[in-house]
């Protein structure tokens, strides 16, 4: 299984969506980094996502985006092929 890297909040709701359709696509790993816990880690997702919202997500080291992008991959069906890898 694909290894997932999400960089999150404790109360993000579309963190916590973007993990269910993950769980739902057979994910049972999921490395959260709390940039709400550690405020220099949301720096560090700035510089490398070059973007402040939550979650950013990562499949295989290669960035997905946020859940809407997310869940743009799952409706064009290349999400499962990501997770396949």
């Amino acid at each position: 299984m694909a290894k997932v890297v999400m960089y999150t909040t404790a109360v993000c709701p579309y963190c916590i969506r973007a993990e269910q359709l993950l769980h739902k696509k057979g994910v049972s790993e999921i490395e959260k980094i709390r940039v709400d816990l550690e405020p220099e880690l949301r720096i560090a997702m700035m510089e490398k996502t070059g973007r402040r919202t939550v979650p950013q997500i990562y499949i295989n080291g290669e960035h997905v985006g946020g859940f809407e992008d997310l869940a743009e991959l799952n409706h064009d069906g290349k999400l499962d092929v990501m997770l396949s890898k």
